[in-house]
């Protein structure tokens, strides 16, 4: 809960800046360590079949692997499209078989189940939750197929834990983790598919999905024909058995070697700050700054309602203050300010989201960047506020 702070005290036009005041939601910035000389080993010019192409790709796929701990018996895929790509990939090719519920909680989540219903023509049991909000676990059915996100991008809202899911479930979880992966704790033994992109939490290049699956997803693959027909870039069988190329780098598209090689770096770099505990850490810590910023002022909070809901990478903010009277104007407003400053990057709510900021907090980012944009957040907002009034 905010403390009580008069909204009408004036705010110093800070000194200190950011030093990276990139705050985007994707592509987000790039490793601390990033500089254009580190791509120079890049397989730029090869095929992405010849061996040294291959291998890339292959690296790629494990070092994902040893630093999110997935099980060995868990297939990883490069995919195209990005996280788009891979969570279309898994409905087009595993929903059908049973009956399916689709959970949404912000616009991304709402994109699936409109390509649920309206495309695939699934008879779902859609369940949702307004912005800020997150639907009950306890209540989905999880001997249907679920599909949800796991930390809503454009919200703010993130699941907690794996609890909800039980572990003898007859459905498969499929689960968006696009702005959750490398950030928070992924139960893997709760998820049959996650996709994430490159672009977010370890500041890659977009274009890229990447594709998580489980035995029992592999299973239902290998069992399953839908009755859509299925596009070529969708297919993950032939003959009724997995293409396991896919899962070792012969991807179903060229990908971009630029791109595969600034994301071995990125995975270099988390490996060796000390892997996903340390990659969570530099999350948390920046969320945590935010929160305890908006805990000391009462004209700004947290989109996420409830504190075990909220996010470390997309922290979503909504302005409180009661003068305010075009909320979308005057938080389009105080981003442009901020902007025009140099002290932070791209940090307007989503298009579909209520209006507010949202700022990037992923592990890419320095807590000292946060803690110095920070205050130009509090001028910012009573420029602004000053503004409304003079025009008034």
């Amino acid at each position: 809960m905010a403390l009580d702070h008069p909204a009408t005290t004036p705010a110093q036009k800070p000194v200190a800046v950011p030093a990276n005041p990139r705050f985007s939601s994707g592509p987000c910035a790039k490793p601390p360590v990033f500089s254009l000389d580190k791509l120079s080993d890049a397989a730029l010019g090869r095929s992405h079949r010849a061996a040294v192409g291959k291998a890339k790709l292959k690296a790629a796929i494990e070092e994902t692997r040893a630093i999110l701990g997935v099980p060995a018996e868990y297939r990883i895929g490069i995919v195209p499209a990005s996280d788009t790509g891979a969570v279309e990939m898994a409905m087009w090719s595993l929903l059908g078989a049973r009956p399916c519920t689709m959970i949404a909680w912000e616009s991304f989540g709402a994109g699936w189940v409109t390509d649920a219903v309206k495309q695939l023509k699934l008879d779902a049991k859609v369940m949702t939750a307004e912005y800020g909000r997150i639907v009950d676990l306890a209540t989905v059915d999880f001997d249907t197929d679920v599909v949800f996100t796991w930390n809503g991008t454009t919200s703010g809202v993130r699941v907690p834990n794996g609890d909800a899911i039980p572990a003898d479930r007859a459905g498969l979880t499929i689960c968006d983790a696009t702005s959750a992966a490398f950030a928070q704790d992924l139960p893997w033994d709760k998820l049959d598919v996650t996709t994430f992109s490159w672009q977010k939490v370890m500041g890659g290049e977009a274009a890229h999905g990447m594709l998580i699956l489980s035995p029992r997803a592999v299973e239902r693959l290998e069992s399953y024909t839908p009755a859509w027909p299925m596009p070529k870039i969708f297919r993950m069988t032939k003959g009724g058995k997995l293409i396991e190329g896919i899962f070792v780098g012969e991807t179903i598209n060229t990908p971009s070697m630029l791109a595969v090689e600034d994301y071995l770096v990125a995975l270099d770099w988390g490996k060796s700050i000390g892997g996903l505990p340390a990659l969570m850490a530099r999350a948390n810590a920046n969320a945590q700054a935010i929160f305890e910023f908006c805990d000391a002022r009462d004209w700004i909070d947290n989109l996420a309602e409830d504190p075990a809901t909220r996010s470390n990478t997309s922290v979503c903010l909504k302005f409180t203050d009661p003068r305010i009277v075009d909320g979308a104007g005057f938080a389009k407003a105080v981003a442009k300010r901020l902007e025009a400053e140099g002290v932070a990057l791209d940090i307007g709510a989503y298009r579909d989201a209520p209006a507010g900021l949202r700022i990037w907090c992923g592990a890419t980012v320095e807590t000292a960047d946060i803690e110095a944009m920070l205050p130009w957040l509090d001028w910012a907002f009573h420029a602004e506020i000053a503004a409304q009034a003079d025009a008034a």
